[in-house]
């Protein structure tokens, strides 16, 4: 059997995290979104893989290659106009066969056992569901007896919180209803469906595995947390003496952990890192390749990705920073609760931290306000307080 994997659109809500890649493509637990999803499906034995890719293409290319090192055998079609997943799987039918296969939207955070669930139940064209305490931004599926009666998508009002995952297992008969369509904007495959749904067999599959979807910035934290709950204990690096290390902590070669520190897992640490000493790490953290944290820095519950820099005396909680920020003595990013105003809905967030986007220089005794989105390539000088969002290039004196 085959799995389409579709892996061409930007995430343009997590900006400024998709500026340099794919949603895809973002590292959660130190492994690209993506690299989960082929892992879910190799070791349930789906191992011809045929990945949709169009924005940034080139960043999945080079990761995945032919897929050889993940177990797999992946064959790429791009989607060069971004108009939609159903546009995105008609691309891919040309790879497939007379068989069913399994599609998958390459920009959620699954795991072996919803894989599973789908080929154990499925039966016929099936959709693999569950429930959401946000339903007004996926389709949610109407069901009576197993069998999908209708899909409404991102409804204004609520008729319940069961959601397409965007896991499917199609009969290959289903490609010709995408294959007649003339595509001249963006259209979705549940679009697609849902007219069709009265007329057609569709089994509606509950599965207790992993489903994490980021949909804006502060999302990132959440499904960084949830991947690290996949990961184990793993030292290849250096543990100086006087390192305190408790749960699931895993360090990557070329890292030296100084004396003083404490780490207390779930914690996934890259490649060729200098953290300490004196240097608290609490669970739910991920830390790049190349990073380094300078003495008595505070970090809890934050992805922070490669070639970063925070300076000593340094307080982050539950935030982001992206690749190459660099951030002087004292920054303080704490937690907190707070507002965000998204495409006209307001949002209450708690527990969200700073947002940084990659390359931006962050000077001493720098205070970041929860919430707040900073674009890539910002600069922001000494002693300065950030309580808003800035756009990319921002200078901030």
């Amino acid at each position: 059997m085959k799995a389409v994997v579709l892996a061409a659109g930007e995430g343009t809500r997590l900006r400024p995290f998709t500026m340099s890649r794919p949603k895809g493509m973002i590292p959660v637990g130190n492994r690209p979104i993506l690299e989960y999803i082929v892992d879910a499906l190799v070791r349930n034995g789906i191992k011809d893989i045929i990945m949709v890719v169009g924005y940034r293409k080139d960043t999945i290319l080079s990761h995945f290659g032919d897929g050889r090192r993940f177990g797999a055998r992946i064959e790429y079609v791009a989607q060069d106009k971004q108009l939609g997943t159903a546009h995105a799987l008609s691309v891919a039918s040309r790879c497939l066969d007379e068989d069913g296969f399994l599609t998958v939207a390459g920009d959620n955070l699954i795991d072996a056992r919803l894989i599973a669930d789908l080929m154990a139940n499925r039966n016929g064209s099936s959709i693999v569901v569950t429930d959401s305490e946000m339903p007004s931004k996926y389709g949610v599926v109407q069901i009576k007896e197993g069998r999908i009666h209708d899909i409404v998508e991102k409804p204004e009002a609520r008729v319940g919180n069961i959601i397409n995952t965007g896991v499917y297992y199609f009969e290959s008969d289903i490609l010709r209803y995408f294959n007649e369509q003339v595509f001249d904007m963006e259209r979705g495959i549940t679009q697609t469906l849902s007219p069709l749904i009265p007329h057609l067999n569709f089994t509606a599959v509950k599965t207790k595995g992993k489903w994490i979807d980021a949909v804006y910035p502060w999302d990132l934290v959440r499904i960084n947390s949830s991947a690290l709950e996949l990961h184990g204990q793993d030292i290849n690096g250096t543990v100086e003496n006087g390192v305190t290390l408790r749960g699931a902590v895993s360090i990557g070669k070329g890292t030296r952990i100084r004396s003083g520190c404490y780490i207390e897992g779930p914690v996934a640490i890259g490649e060729g890192c200098d953290i300490g000493p004196n240097v608290t790490i609490l669970p739910s953290t991920s830390i790049g390749n190349g990073v380094i944290i300078d003495p008595y820095t505070y970090i809890d519950n934050c992805l922070i990705m490669s070639s970063v820099r925070i300076g000593s005396h340094s307080h982050v909680s539950h935030s982001v920073l992206d690749d190459g920020v660099k951030a002087k003595a004292g920054m303080l990013a704490t937690s907190g609760c707070t507002y965000a105003r998204v495409d006209r809905e307001l949002f209450r967030l708690s527990d969200v931290g700073a947002l940084i986007g990659q390359d931006t220089l962050v000077g001493s005794r720098v205070v970041i306000s929860s919430g707040s989105v900073i674009g890539a390539g910002c600069r922001i000088e000494d002693g300065v307080k950030v309580n808003v969002n800035l756009e990319n290039q921002s200078v901030v004196v």
